[in-house]
């Protein structure tokens, strides 16, 4: 017979539902090696972790296995140079790969089940420099250290039944993403909706100047918003089916926004957003102009790590983008080693 459920354990169920959220839709932010001691985790036990119950989508990413492929440009409109002497700042355009994707390790989840949202890029310079990053639609992370990610992990996953609620006591950073997850609307669309690096990173000017920023894509595309029961109603893939339609009709475009820290801004601690009036710099557009076939397509072996970076950008304080780094690395080994399993869309196609 089902116990009852306490006021207290019941208020906790959101955040638990929004700890299964967190796993899948951060999975890469994980490892940790050097910031955990080593005897406690690396970074296959984490990608483990991570897996759905009845193991991983062989020949997938670990994490955000479910996506579709784009190219097109950035149009840099020089601004940017003022805060990085990185050559895709220049005025110009730069070409660009990259992979709308759901937080889900389910490849054939359904759309309407995945919260967050995300956006691996690749701009490549005119002189072949390349960035590399990852995005997600949240405007902040979860916790504020990779040995908390770690923790959450292990939470969800205890049998205690005092593990969530232990951690969530020691951790109130989480209400935050807790009530974003709840309260954020819902849009039918990859187009419109703003993608947010969350990780601090350090740009460089020509002059040897160094500032902390962090970067967001805002959509030119008016959001439209949906309630979530309308989007269930709509089809498991109707954000693949949506963007194939819009981006076949014309560009799809979002305005690059850099923001500038102050002195004594939270550069190591992602899950804490920066105030509304630090300077921001608009440094260009990402003009999506083709979408690409998921598999057998160009993102297909792709690794968006974040620490890929070109002149004038750097990693920052934040642990964060290592840990990503490594874990990235981990899913990309795996999932390339399980070519066989990864369904091809022509014969003879590359592993």
């Amino acid at each position: 017979m089902p116990q009852p459920v306490s006021p207290s354990r019941a208020a906790l169920i959101p955040l638990v539902a929004i700890a299964a959220v967190v796993g899948g839709s951060a999975a890469a932010f994980a490892y940790t090696a050097g910031w955990l001691s080593p005897g406690r985790v690396t970074p296959a036990k984490v990608v483990d972790a991570l897996a759905p119950p009845g193991g991983p989508a062989l020949g997938h990413r670990r994490n955000h296995a479910k996506g579709i492929c784009f190219t097109g440009r950035f149009e840099s409109n020089g601004s940017g140079a003022a805060l990085s002497k990185a050559s895709v700042f220049a005025q110009g355009n730069s070409a660009v790969l990259g992979r709308f994707n759901l937080a889900t390790p389910d490849p054939k989840a359904a759309d309407a089940t995945a919260r967050v949202r995300g956006l691996g890029l690749q701009i490549t310079a005119p002189d072949g420099q390349v960035w590399r990053s990852a995005l997600i639609d949240a405007p902040f992370f979860p916790v504020a250290t990779p040995q908390a990610f770690y923790d959450l992990l292990q939470a969800q996953a205890s049998q205690d039944p005092q593990a969530m609620p232990g951690f969530v006591a020691a951790h109130p950073e989480l209400a935050n993403f807790g009530a974003w997850a709840k309260s954020a609307p819902w849009t039918a669309s990859y187009a419109e909706e703003a993608y947010n690096s969350l990780n601090a990173f350090t740009f460089t000017d020509a002059s040897g100047t160094a500032r902390a920023v962090r970067w967001s894509l805002r959509p030119e595309a008016q959001p439209v918003l949906v309630e979530p029961g309308e989007l269930a109603g709509r089809g498991p893939d109707f954000l693949e089916q949506e963007i194939r339609q819009r981006v076949s009709q014309g560009p799809v475009r979002w305005s690059m926004v850099v923001t500038v820290a102050d002195p004594g801004d939270p550069i190591a601690d992602p899950s804490k957003a920066w105030p509304a009036d630090r300077r921001s710099v608009t440094a260009g557009m990402l003009v999506v102009q083709r979408i690409e076939e998921e598999a057998d397509g160009p993102c297909r072996d792709i690794n968006f790590d974040p620490t890929i970076l070109p002149a004038g950008i750097s990693t920052s304080e934040d642990p964060f983008p290592a840990a990503r780094s490594a874990a990235y690395a981990v899913s990309y080994d795996r999932r390339t080693a399980e070519a066989k399993a990864y369904p091809r869309q022509t014969a003879g196609a590359r592993p």
